[in-house]
């Protein structure tokens, strides 16, 4: 079974079919949505970031300390994070690069937005899309806007499940989500980085009335785990 947990914000856990767990934009402390059981993980076999905002980087470096595993970034991030994870190359990718990870098969994907990090240049942002062995395959857009090219991340990996940031301001709202939706064509949408602060404006529901026939939206509580 695979499960995937919103922690608020842009910061998800998903637990694989071979039972390992993988934390994604883990801002956790600082993060006002995030439950209070959620901000200690009690283990952690991988950690994924898309980019260097504090609020996607958030305890990423600390979780990978901790439990002395994995932390996946985009090359530029992941060299900046080298003083406090050590520098692995393995673990340093570039968009439409891949890897083998534990049960499953991760890519960097373009993602339309900024990175940084301490005010130092940090590549790109990035998305990912997640292939799991005996299970779903997810697509992560991580910040962005609409591009025409998610459309060939729809064509190569065909998504079942896409996590969209929906909040507006820093990312695309309800309207380009949707666009966004129908470019991919994963048949569930789980909804992502709103209601976290008043700029943030997006909500599910006015995603849920632009999204394409037959799109399904998910729209978990902050700690809610939905089995995928």
């Amino acid at each position: 079974m695979t499960t995937l947990t919103w922690l608020g914000h842009a910061a998800f856990r998903l637990d694989t079919p071979a039972g390992h767990r993988v934390y994604i934009d883990p801002w956790l402390n600082g993060n006002p949505s995030c439950p209070p059981s959620e901000l200690e993980p009690e283990r952690a076999d991988a950690v994924l970031v898309t980019h260097g905002h504090d609020d996607h980087l958030g305890d990423a470096a600390e979780i990978a300390q901790a439990f002395a595993c994995p932390l996946i970034a985009q090359v530029e991030l992941r060299g900046l994070l080298a003083e406090k994870v050590g520098e692995d190359m393995s673990q340093a990718l570039n968009k439409g690069g891949g890897k083998d990870l534990l049960d499953m098969r991760v890519v960097l994907t373009h993602a339309n937005h900024s990175s940084s990090y301490n005010g130092s240049y940090a590549g790109e942002s990035c998305g990912y899309v997640i292939e799991l062995a005996g299970g779903p395959t997810l697509y992560v857009a991580g910040d962005t806007n609409v591009f025409s090219d998610m459309q060939l991340i729809g064509r190569i990996y065909l998504p079942d499940v896409a996590i969209l940031p929906i909040g507006d301001h820093f990312t695309m709202g309800p309207r380009e989500a949707a666009v966004a939706a129908e470019l991919i064509g994963a048949p569930r949408v789980v909804a992502s980085h709103y209601a976290t602060f008043p700029l943030l404006t997006g909500t599910p529901d006015a995603l849920r009335e632009l999204l394409p026939t037959g799109v399904e939206l998910l729209a978990p509580a902050p700690g809610e785990t939905l089995e995928l």
